[in-house]
């Protein structure tokens, strides 16, 4: 090419596009051409500004493609990132998804147990209305009941009452057959006595009341003073209608061993009607008692 142009300005045209490129060479080809014509070098001045203003506008191009280049990589970046942030919220949404079936399922278990509940409230219910009729039969039969009970009460009084009565008669018979039973013995002990064991009596037997070591009365049956063996003995006896070991045991207890010690040679004496079993009778004996029955009695000893 015979234009005058630096090496510069030729690296700068090399580094255009080929499409600029090819279309500056055209343009200093045709003033080539025309400079070796017609054109003169005012003309060829005009084309040289021409070319410059095509570079400079080449070098604002390259500056521009530069920045939509740097643009580019920024809005790939965005993409990267919102393609990331994409992914998160699709997993996000998966997981939301699955813990929107997990909550699904649960408010059908929670349905399904409250209707449960309900159908237990239902029964409970029903099962209360089932007890409060029971209670009201309750309280009716237990009305019934109280009424019941006041009347056996009532009449738990009277046969309390008649019993009361039966053991006061029954109580006055005894003293009654124990006083028979006394006054018998009075008569007869005297003989029998001195008969079985050789004591004659000193003074009349007799009811009365003795004073143990402590000057307490004592209430005895049967008592005398009496001579045996050359020796002054105190007869104390006692009458029981039916005579058992307890109430031979309840004798010494009560009444001989609270008197010893203000009384001494005592001979003890049992009278009664019968005995409770085989044994009473030996075992009386064993304890150092005399023991009469009522048939010992005999109006031909009087």
């Amino acid at each position: 090419m015979g234009l005058d142009l630096s090496v510069a300005f030729m690296k700068k045209i090399e580094k255009l596009p080929s499409e600029l490129k090819d279309t500056i060479y055209s343009l200093m080809e045709e003033i080539e051409r025309h400079r070796a014509e017609t054109v003169d070098k005012a003309d060829f001045n005009e084309l040289k500004g021409i070319v410059r203003e095509l570079a400079e506008a080449q070098k604002q191009t390259e500056q521009q493609v530069r920045e939509l280049a740097q643009a580019q990589k920024r809005t790939e970046q965005q993409v990267k990132e919102l393609t990331q942030a994409q992914k998160q919220t699709e997993q996000q949404v998966k997981e939301l998804a699955q813990a929107q079936k997990e909550t699904r399922q649960q408010v059908r278990e929670l349905a399904e147990a409250q209707k449960q509940t309900e159908q237990q409230v239902k029964e409970l219910t029903q099962a209360q209305k089932r007890t409060e009729q029971k209670v009201d039969k309750l309280s009716v039969a237990l009305e019934e009941l109280t009424k019941e009970a006041r009347n056996t009460q009532r009449e738990l009084g009277l046969l309390v009452k008649e019993h009361q009565k039966t053991r006061e008669q029954l109580g006055g018979l005894s003293m009654s057959f124990g006083y028979l039973l006394e006054d018998r013995a009075y008569r007869s002990l005297p003989v029998l006595l001195q008969r079985d064991f050789g004591i004659k009596l000193i003074d009349r037997l007799k009811r009365t009341h003795l004073y143990d070591s402590f000057a307490d009365p004592i209430e005895v049956n049967i008592f005398g003073r009496a001579e045996m063996d050359g020796q002054v003995v105190t007869i104390i006896g006692e009458s029981k209608a039916q005579l058992s070991r307890k109430h031979v045991d309840s004798f010494l207890r009560k009444k001989i061993k609270p008197l010893e010690r203000s009384y001494k040679n005592i001979f003890k004496v049992l009278v009664t009607f019968m005995v409770s079993g085989p044994d009473v009778e030996s075992y009386a004996r064993e304890k150092g008692i005399a023991l009469y029955y009522s048939y010992d009695f005999s109006d031909n000893l009087i």
